[in-house]
């Protein structure tokens, strides 16, 4: 008979030091990846099991330093969904929290969740690396921080160390000069209980005079992570954007998309649609960008 253990710890203390004294831990919080990976068959049940969800200080949408965000690990999908904060000034997490699965997977599901399993088709993954997020991590050592960029390594890999806990997604400030805004869009088959064949995040920055400032771009589903576009941003920056700009730098984005045939699509489809999902992200951000008062 198999020899398994459930752990609850109380708060994130007590669970920094269960993560010391118990090698081989799962974390778990909504449960929804791992009961589908389990139902499945592609990975059972680990045999050592920690669930977060009483951990309080992992909970919450609050601001940050300068007038940043820190997004709880517990944080669900629905939270994101329908804050006003996230809506008004990180629309395009907002955007994507609002694709992912079902209103009843947003409810439990948690961007913890989302960001260690570290899908290449992940939602927030884009959205995370144009706003340069941050990963904070608890272990018994003490807390650091990790740009999310570096944290997924591969589908289903990421840089946590053993004994890591993954507490909060950190963004910076948007502050600078401009009109900002950002969205996040997808290609897929239904329009819910689903995942990108291609998706695409885009940030601008908008001068009064529709001269961009700054822009990141990145591309979900099309590489072994979500990946920038800085061949697009290249294109895009200091130049007043026009249709024959914006179709230019939707095209550049193909260099940074590696795709692969699989059950849901083939490379050479994915290739031909990043172009498309880039064009429509950059458009819907500048749409915002223009909407908003300059800083």
């Amino acid at each position: 008979m198999i020899d398994r253990t459930y752990l609850e710890p109380a708060d994130l203390e007590q669970a920094r030091s269960m993560l010391a004294g118990h090698e081989g831990l799962r974390i778990v919080a909504g449960g929804t990846d791992l009961v589908v990976a389990a139902r499945s068959g592609k990975a059972s049940l680990p045999e050592r099991l920690m669930a977060i969800h009483r951990l309080k200080e992992l909970a919450g949408i609050h601001p940050d330093h300068g007038g940043g965000l820190r997004i709880g690990a517990l944080t669900t999908h629905g939270d994101l969904e329908i804050s006003d904060t996230v809506r008004d000034s990180w629309s395009a997490l907002s955007d994507a929290s609002a694709l992912v699965g079902s209103p009843a997977t947003r409810r439990v599901g948690t961007v913890g969740g989302n960001v260690c399993n570290a899908s290449p088709a992940m939602e927030l993954g884009s959205p995370l690396l144009i706003f340069d997020a941050g990963v904070e991590l608890a272990s018994a050592g003490g807390f650091r921080t990790v740009p999310f960029a570096s944290f997924v390594t591969g589908p289903g890999r990421i840089s946590a160390r053993p004994g890591d806990l993954m507490t909060a997604v950190v963004l910076p400030p948007l502050a600078g000069h401009g009109r900002v805004g950002s969205a996040y869009i997808r290609l897929e088959y239904r329009l819910a209980m689903e995942i990108a064949i291609v998706g695409a995040a885009a940030l601008v920055r908008l001068d009064e005079a529709d001269r961009c400032i700054d822009a990141r771009v990145a591309l979900t589903a099309v590489a072994p992570t979500c990946v920038r576009a800085m061949e697009t941003e290249d294109v895009l920056r200091g130049k007043t954007i026009d249709d024959r700009l914006l179709d230019s730098a939707a095209h550049a984005a193909a260099v940074s998309a590696r795709p692969i045939d699989d059950v849901r699509a083939s490379a050479d489809y994915r290739r031909a649609m990043v172009p498309v999902m880039v064009r429509r992200a950059l458009t819907r951000a500048m749409d915002r960008a223009r909407a908003t008062r300059a800083s």
